[in-house]
């Protein structure tokens, strides 16, 4: 045994050299074969790259990171920890307790707080999801079915060498009895050739599998994105009309006093239809009683702008934060709009982002 792997080995390492001479014929793997090789490597490569950028996306910190791979590496449950959301949101709770809770800033704080603690439990949620239903499939494919084909690629690789090496010595046989043992060996490792370049040939075909299942996969991220930014903008919608109930100017010591029933107004952020909808089952629009006025009546009334507005087509006026327009209200109109005019400039305007002057 230890003449005959002194032999082979020396053999295999000659034929290997003199290929990359070229030097010596070398089996040339038939196109299909060459193409599937090609596409599983780009599989591979754009996996582990897609991989990464999800991982930073779920964690941007890179010490976390490092962290819960180690943990993972040693089969350890990762420590629970709290998230940025929730680090806020608990900090706004413990500052509205230690102002007061009776008291509009204490009260606020802790509306805003027990909404950031619910954004950092969605966010957990799609983290935990994500890792499962997208990453794990993907890190399957690299630590399972990628390092069978590379194994069975490098076998592959050695039976050609084996099948190339058959060819050389047949060549090179002067003698009847040596050709014809050179034959059998060539028949041989043919044969052996043939039988791994086919077992490799339906793992790679396999691959289109895996372009299936990540699809799959694909999909359960992208739904389990869409359910955490809506959730996000669901807590946030609820959280603005909380804070639009609170009076707009307090006493010297911060408890709330109502001053001409002015109110904090809020704009509310349109969303794609496919979304659903925060006002849903809830009255529609939060027009104050004064728009509620102001439609009922065929007068026209004059409006601070409270923030920036770009027109999202001809029928529409810009608007710039602070500036004072004339507002109306036509017959038929949504309710949530009114005719704004700017000078001789005229256009729908959205009352969220408008406050009535007396």
């Amino acid at each position: 045994m230890s003449f005959s792997i002194g032999l082979i080995i020396p053999l295999f390492l000659c034929q290997f050299t003199e290929e990359k001479l070229g030097q010596a014929e070398k089996t040339e793997l038939d196109a299909h074969l060459e193409n599937l090789l090609a596409r599983a490597e780009c599989t591979k490569q754009w996996t582990e790259r897609i991989m990464k950028q999800t991982e930073v996306l779920l964690q941007p910190n890179p010490n976390v990171r490092l962290e819960e791979f180690l943990y993972e590496k040693l089969e350890k449950k990762v420590p629970t920890r709290m998230n940025n959301h929730e680090l806020l949101g608990q900090s706004m709770i413990d500052s509205g307790n230690e102002f007061g809770p009776g008291t509009a800033y204490g009260n606020a704080l802790i509306k805003c707080g027990e909404t950031e603690k619910q954004i950092g439990g969605a966010e957990r949620e799609f983290i935990q999801s994500s890792a499962i239903n997208f990453l794990t499939p993907f890190r399957n494919f690299l630590e399972g079915d990628f390092k069978t084909i590379l194994k069975e690629r490098k076998l592959l690789q050695v039976k050609r060498l084996d099948l190339d090496a058959a060819k050389t010595r047949l060549k090179k046989a002067r003698m009847a009895d040596a050709r014809a043992v050179a034959e059998q060996e060539l028949r041989m490792t043919q044969s052996e050739f043939d039988r791994q370049a086919e077992i490799t040939r339906l793992l790679l075909e396999g691959v289109s599998s895996t372009h299936a299942h990540h699809l799959r996969c694909l999909n359960d991220f992208v739904e389990a994105q869409t359910t955490y930014y809506a959730q996000c903008y669901q807590y946030m919608v609820d959280l603005q009309k909380q804070l639009g109930s609170f009076p707009s100017s307090f006493s010297n010591n911060n408890q709330s006093s109502v001053s001409g029933g002015a109110s904090i107004s809020v704009p509310t952020i349109p969303v794609s239809a496919s979304l659903p909808s925060p006002s849903a089952g809830r009255g529609g629009s939060t027009a104050s009683g004064g728009f509620s006025e102001l439609r009922s009546s065929s007068g026209s009334r004059k409006a601070r702008v409270l923030y920036d507005y770009d027109a999202a087509g001809s029928s529409e006026l810009s608007l710039l934060a602070d500036e004072v327009i004339t507002v109306s209200c036509v017959p038929g109109m949504d309710s949530d709009w009114l005719m704004g005019e700017r000078g001789n400039q005229k256009g729908k305007v959205p009352i969220t982002y408008l406050e009535l002057l007396n």
